[in-house]
């Protein structure tokens, strides 16, 4: 094995991704690893926490599909938590066989009303749109925004409310970005309403893929150090050549600095969508915080102003009004609720898709996972998650903004919408709801133009790479698990010798059985 230092700034699935690469493919010594991460455990979006007593909390939630293939051969080298002979690859197919996504009920409009959501609403204005779009180079859009380019007919179609929810997109996102996310995912257009296709983990992301991973990643040896802020590093730029040269830290409230030696790399998560998210409780609502709050993004504010090679984070950080959105998980005593949406949807718990109430102010949309969510989750207690588009809004029942709510306050929100006002009593007794502010969590779908994300590898780099949902990966989608773990794979691919090709981004567009299947779906 070589024995350079590999030092990986923040422990979110990219460092650790990048980690399992490295000692598999590039052989490098895992105990010349070290990844460090400001937080007390590793995981970074992929989170998961909390007790039956105190309540359980869930950020966010993230789906996945068969052709994320860099995320398959890493968790297909990973042993589960309960048989070390399975992969946790394997447990997530095999989990998906038995548990097959097949949504019943996407929207709801009023309380009681479900639309059908069979067609896609659109008329021939709108899919002119589409088609023109899809035929435009990337580069022509520039920095402009989704609604720069429809007509507000296709606002109002059941399209836009089941992708906005689904894939969190606002209509000031990102024009560029919803293209990819075109190309990239038209083999599951025709199921889209059904979100067929769609794999998910059999718990919580945290349980299922990250402790694993910790798990296999400490008994190679690799070195984690938690409690580690990253708030400087300097780089050596000599007309095209870069190379990092130390890095500043705060470990545990001590200062410190490393220095870089010949031979060495780091590897930085750039930007981060969970940084200074902030966490109320049933009886208090969470306290909005900001970029001061966020280290990550601090971070990169500074390197970016050592080479424009190395991108412009102010696009992605400085608009917290149109990045931040509001999640709240409830942790219940009861199975009434859950009883009363599976018959209500007619799907059982963990089958279906977002609910999304359409005339909710906040836009609510809510998911029942399958039971239980978390590992040391009893019987007799059960989780679900939910979260709004619109937080700064008031609320239509409890009339103050999603983001001055308490955790009651946003589950009697819901149930009033559900027309459960006489069973508010009893749903909330016993039960428990954790609200969480993200001010950053539409950050990486701001408006963007060439140069303001930074290749993973910038030119003229000898030992960094970026890492992350911040990075530039031509036809790649954002706010997805494989965009993190392919920069972190093409980060070792490209630094190192390892003798194999990276898979390339699955292109649906050049199968023309999945170009008929989509314009039908279109069409119907």
């Amino acid at each position: 094995m070589s024995t350079p230092r590999i030092y990986l700034v923040g422990g979110g699935i990219a460092s650790l991704s990048s980690a399992y690469f490295l000692i598999e493919d590039a052989r490098v010594a895992a105990a010349n690893i070290h990844i460090l991460e400001q937080a007390e455990v590793m995981g970074g979006s992929l989170d998961g926490s909390g007790s039956p007593e105190e309540g359980y909390l869930i950020r966010g939630g993230r789906m996945f599909e068969e052709h994320m293939l860099n995320l398959w051969d890493f968790l297909a080298g990973i042993p589960t938590l309960r048989d070390p002979r399975k992969s946790v690859k394997d447990e997530i197919f095999d989990f998906n066989q038995l548990l097959v996504s097949n949504a019943r009920c996407r929207l709801v409009k009023g309380s009681t009303e479900k639309v059908d959501v069979s067609s896609y609403g659109f008329d021939a204005h709108d899919r002119a749109d589409l088609l023109r779009l899809v035929l435009t180079p990337e580069g022509l859009l520039g920095d402009k925004a989704i609604e720069d380019w429809f007509s507000p007919h296709f606002f109002e179609t059941p399209f836009w409310f089941l992708w906005r929810t689904t894939f969190a997109f606002q209509s000031w996102s990102s024009l560029a970005e919803m293209r990819r996310y075109f190309l990239r995912f038209v083999h599951l257009f025709p199921e889209f309403h059904r979100l067929g296709g769609i794999l998910r983990t059999q718990h919580n992301q945290y349980d299922s893929i990250i402790k694993p991973a910790t798990k296999w990643l400490e008994k190679q040896g690799v070195r984690f150090l938690p409690n580690t802020i990253v708030d400087d590093v300097c780089f050596e730029v000599d007309g095209g050549r870069k190379r990092a040269t130390e890095f500043r830290y705060v470990q545990d409230g001590v200062a410190g600095r490393t220095m870089i030696g010949e031979g060495d790399y780091v590897f930085i998560t750039l930007g981060s969508i969970p940084a200074a998210s902030s966490i109320g409780s049933w009886d208090e609502p969470a306290v909005q915080r900001g970029k001061e709050a966020a280290p990550a993004w601090l971070l990169w504010d500074r390197i970016a102003q050592q080479s424009p090679d190395f991108g412009h984070p102010a696009v992605f950080d400085d608009r917290l009004e149109q990045s931040r959105w509001q999640s709240c998980t409830f942790t219940l005593r009861n199975p009434r609720f859950f009883e009363f949406m599976e018959a209500f949807t007619g799907n059982v718990a963990g089958t279906g898709g977002l609910v999304t109430l359409t005339e909710s102010s906040w836009l609510l949309s809510f998911f029942l996972p399958h039971q239980p969510h978390f590992l040391n989750q009893p019987e007799d207690v059960w989780v679900f998650w939910a979260y709004g588009l619109f937080p700064d809004r008031n609320g239509d029942f409890v009339r103050k903004e999603m983001l001055d709510c308490t955790g009651r306050e946003i589950m009697v929100e819901l149930l009033q919408h559900l027309k459960l006002e006489n069973e508010i009593d009893d749903l909330t007794r016993d039960a428990s709801a954790v609200p969480c502010i993200m001010p950053f969590a539409h950050s990486e779908f701001q408006p963007r133009k060439k140069g303001d994300r930074p290749a993973v590898v910038p030119e003229g780099a000898e030992n960094f790479a970026f890492l992350g949902q911040f990075t530039e990966i031509p036809n790649d989608v954002v706010y997805t698990v494989e965009y993190s773990v392919r920069s972190a794979r093409m980060a070792v691919y490209s630094l190192f010798d390892v003798g194999k090709e990276m898979p390339g981004v699955y292109a649906g567009m050049k199968d023309l059985r999945v170009l008929r299947e989509a314009a039908r779906a279109m069409w119907r």
